[in-house]
């Protein structure tokens, strides 16, 4: 028998919110819609915990929220409930790969955003984002042993893909390597994915792994995909990330979360939706 889903984990940009970072009105419906059914609503996401907190009101959310893909995750209150930060020597390694390969690097360290060049690329669209401004440093070095995570980013997706599959057969198990965007190379813990972070949430939600769906677009979304009852991509997902899931919706510029939520979920909620 299928189980009922009791618990939604969703990531946030390119599922969640418009390609312009908003929160539209079918899917804040379908978030209401979600907890008059009975399904519990969190976060997962590769912003920094500052940057995903905001969302929690509009969405009328009680649940923990898990930022870094889960290398932090805070309760309803911002108080941290687990914390894993990148190894130092793993940061490092991450560090000089970038610069190998003029790669802009930005590092998350105690609650900072801390970057060399302000005017690098995407530092505005990552400021509108997580909603607050860097921090311009001389030297990222004095912060490695305190990274939540590291970011390469970078136009070029070529050069980016060609650096993830560098670092991750350079790093193995020392350190998660995934691109959260075709611009941006995220390293974190190596228990910091999103498969840990859905684990984790569930267990704090107090439901099981089999009463939990997930909806991602990325590479980095995977993980859960693999622990989820259900794992559902969007619509702007790339091939190989739809292909790993066990149902597609629309893309997140068509509300394909609302879709989501209306066609695949409602169906399998524990309570019927008011």
């Amino acid at each position: 028998m299928t189980a009922p889903i009791r618990l939604l984990v969703s990531d946030v940009d390119g599922t969640l919110v418009t390609n312009d970072k908003r929160l539209t009105p079918a899917t804040l419906e379908a978030a209401r819609l979600l907890h008059a059914a009975g399904i519990a609503l969190a976060l997962v996401s590769s912003r920094p915990p500052r940057g995903i907190v905001g969302l929690a009101a509009p969405l009328g959310l009680t649940t923990p929220v898990a930022g870094f893909n889960g290398g932090v995750i805070l309760d309803q209150a911002g108080r941290s409930l687990s914390e894993q930060l990148v190894p130092e020597a793993a940061a490092r390694a991450a560090l000089a790969a970038f610069g190998r390969r003029g790669i802009n690097a930005w590092v998350f360290a105690d609650g900072e955003w801390l970057l060399r060049d302000a005017g690098g690329h995407y530092v505005p669209l990552e400021q509108r984002t997580i909603g607050f401004a860097p921090r311009v440093v001389p030297d990222l070095g004095p912060f490695l042993g305190r990274a939540g995570k590291l970011v390469g980013a970078s136009p070029d997706p070529a050069l980016l893909a060609e650096c993830e599959a560098s670092l991750q057969a350079e790093l193995g198990l020392r350190a998660s390597v995934h691109r959260s965007q075709a611009y941006y190379l995220d390293v974190t813990h190596p228990a910091a994915d999103k498969g840990h972070a859905l684990l984790s949430l569930a267990g704090l939600c107090g439901v099981t792994p089999a009463e939990t769906a997930c909806i991602g677009d990325m590479a980095n979304d995977l993980p859960m995909f693999a622990v989820a009852g259900l794992a559902i991509a969007m619509g702007n997902a790339p091939a190989a990330v739809q292909a790993r899931a066990m149902a597609v919706t629309l893309s997140n510029e068509a509300d394909g979360f609302a879709a989501a939520v209306r066609d695949l979920l409602l169906p399998r909620a524990p309570e019927c939706p008011a």
